[in-house]
């Protein structure tokens, strides 16, 4: 059987990032904290806790407060079910979920959907921002609960639900395009042409390119880890990027930007997966998430 206490130990220290920030929620001293998280150490014969700054979950330990997520939510609807079990609950006492969604969801629809959902739900929400090809990878490392992703194969253990496809549109300014794209675009134009970047995971560029020019092409980058930034910088002249174009439709309307070729958006698919579990609450975060992406994404 599993001690609870440790585990909420374990689970505070994770999300707060400390092992005196975890005291402070649990209203105990470190030195307890501590003390709960070794002994459920040594129980299970693993490290849980990677001691640093902040502290982070080992892989089992990211397994044990995901399932602590699926027993707060339990607890959650109980509560709402039994009264004198809500008597019993403090004022503070919310479940906190993790997910992961790309940064153009988030920028551009995910937030009406956790707004939704947290008008009524006793949750916190967690959100984690990567690359739409790699949040799956949160999900199978038990990392989060839930995940906006570009995977819509389910993975085991979770369900997938599609969601519509986001479009994507190579855009820079006039100024821009006269000064790198005069000739045209070509594999040699667009391997001296800075292009922008999220991070290191980001191909949606590199797939442009290669569409059009039929091969691949190495381009010099910037790297900008923010979608409002990508629109800004390309209104700067600073390169050429990939945006969804519900965040351009406005520039591309006044010529403030300009797509480098007609005909050439980038339809990338998304899914929300989320852990198999039947659960009230998991299934309205659900909802919401599925509601709010398909009045914004194409189907």
């Amino acid at each position: 059987m599993l001690d609870y206490v440790s585990l909420e130990a374990l689970s505070q220290v994770v999300r707060q990032g400390s092992f005196e920030r975890a005291a402070r929620a649990l209203h105990v001293t470190p030195s307890a904290v501590s003390q709960r998280i070794k002994l459920l150490e040594e129980r299970l014969g693993l490290a849980l806790v990677v001691r640093g700054t902040p502290c982070s979950a080992t892989e089992a330990g990211h397994w044990l407060c995901r399932h602590m997520e699926q027993v707060g939510m339990l607890e959650a609807e109980l509560q709402g079910n039994l009264p004198a079990l809500a008597a019993l609950r403090s004022a503070d006492q919310r479940v906190t979920l993790r997910v992961a969604v790309n940064a153009d969801s988030l920028a551009t629809w995910f937030i009406s959907a956790a707004a939704a959902f947290t008008q009524d739900a006793p949750a916190l929400l967690d959100i984690s921002v990567d690359d739409q090809d790699h949040t799956a990878q949160w999900l199978r490392d038990g990392t989060v609960l839930a995940a906006v992703t570009s995977d819509v194969l389910p993975i085991q253990g979770n369900r997938a639900v599609p969601l519509g496809r986001m479009r994507y549109v190579a855009v820079a300014s006039p100024a821009y395009v006269a000064r790198h794209f005069a000739r045209g675009i070509s594999a040699d134009s667009l391997a001296l042409a800075p292009c922008l970047a999220f991070n290191r995971k980001d191909q949606l560029q590199a797939q442009w390119a290669e569409n059009a020019c039929g091969q691949r092409v190495e381009m010099p980058q910037h790297w900008l880890p923010s979608s409002p930034g990508f629109v800004s910088a390309s209104l700067a002249h600073m390169g050429w990027g990939m945006c969804p174009v519900d965040d351009v439709r406005q520039h591309l309307d006044s010529g403030a930007l300009v797509r480098l070729l007609p005909r050439s958006d980038l339809l990338v698919p998304l899914a929300w997966q989320h852990a198999r579990l039947k659960i009230p609450m998991l299934d309205r975060l659900t909802d919401a998430v599925v509601a709010a992406g398909r009045r914004v994404l194409e189907a």
